[in-house]
């Protein structure tokens, strides 16, 4: 079992699957450099061919992958940063997410979009958001949030060969965190989730570059005796709901962290599922830890100000035990 950063996760995915599959082919901003690092080097491997740069047009480049997913092709469209979605809304929500469901099953969209989301440090509003909420409510496409390398590199392979839409956010904080990657085909089943620290006190529900706070606190509170079991849907949409509840019924105590906004979020999509499904294994109200619902600031202090942190999961956790 190699130990890898997250980044080469992404770049071992992608030239495993470029291998294994020749429809496979890679297309936006900047990829044939590797802006952030995950498709370095895979052009000489490859070629031009299938490691195509585009010009920036969002709604230009993604409406050609569509195209490309609906003539049988297995495209892997990189948006760059997640806001840079908001460009090409409608190509993703109104064309990838429906054309299956309206052709009646003629056609199949077997597409993967990749983008770096969350606060980077200082990236400001326009290069911090995490937009994946905003996909929750688009019917057809589906969300993937790894946390860690092996999740990074088995999840992304799943998204590549699936027959659908598969949004794949990846935590730009996270790009050269180290981690233990299997050995082999090592992919991650969509919809299901994963028990990252078992406990009996209280669960944590955390997406993404949340599941690291998360475990730190859990760490931290094992001092005092408090014992907290950290689970990571791993993908939003499908969701993995019988692990969730599962964990809820173990502990009946319920912290969601999320660095999205509070307000419509990916947060308040799980505890209302929690309520909805699982509200008489509830020992206490859920406790939500999110961004302020404000633009992500330039500052440093505000920044921080603005974002979920440890102190402020530990403050939860304590919260639901009073």
């Amino acid at each position: 079992m190699a130990t890898i950063t997250f980044i080469q996760a992404i770049n071992e995915a992608l030239a495993e699957e470029m291998e294994r599959d020749p429809g496979v082919f890679i297309m936006g901003e900047d990829v044939r450099v590797g802006a952030f690092g995950a498709t370095r080097g895979l052009i000489d491997r490859f070629g031009a061919e299938r490691v195509r740069n585009t010009p920036i047009s969002e709604a230009g480049f993604t409406g050609a992958g569509i195209g490309a997913a609906m003539a049988g092709l297995r495209p892997v469209v990189e948006i760059e940063f997640a806001s840079f979605f908001y460009c090409c809304f409608d190509q993703v929500c109104n064309q990838a997410g429906k054309l299956r469901y309206m052709s009646g099953g003629q056609v199949r969209l077997p597409i993967t979009f990749r983008c770096v989301y969350g606060a980077m440090g200082s990236a400001a509003a326009q290069h911090s958001e995490v937009v994946y909420p905003q996909f929750l409510a688009a019917p057809g496409l589906k969300i993937v949030v790894p946390s860690d390398v092996a999740d990074m590199k088995g999840l992304l392979k799943a998204a590549i060969r699936d027959d659908n839409p598969v949004l794949v956010f990846e935590h730009g904080r996270l790009g050269f965190t180290m981690g233990e990657c299997p050995d082999g085909d090592h992919v991650v089943p969509l919809g299901k989730g994963a028990v990252k620290r078992a406990g009996k006190d209280v669960t944590i529900v955390a997406v993404g570059a949340m599941v690291a706070k998360s475990l730190a606190v859990a760490e931290s509170l094992a001092s005092d005796g408090i014992s907290v079991e950290v689970f990571d849907p791993r993908s939003l949409v499908p969701l993995d709901e019988e692990g969730m509840l599962a964990s809820v019924a173990k502990t009946g105590r319920v912290v969601i962290v999320d660095e999205g906004h509070a307000r419509g979020g990916a947060a308040a999509d799980l505890v209302a599922i929690v309520v909805d499904k699982g509200f008489d294994l509830l020992n206490a109200p859920i406790k939500r830890v999110t961004a302020l619902d404000v633009p992500i600031p330039f500052s440093p202090s505000l920044e921080e100000v603005v974002l979920p942190n440890e102190e402020k999961i530990t403050a939860a956790v304590r919260a639901v035990l009073e």
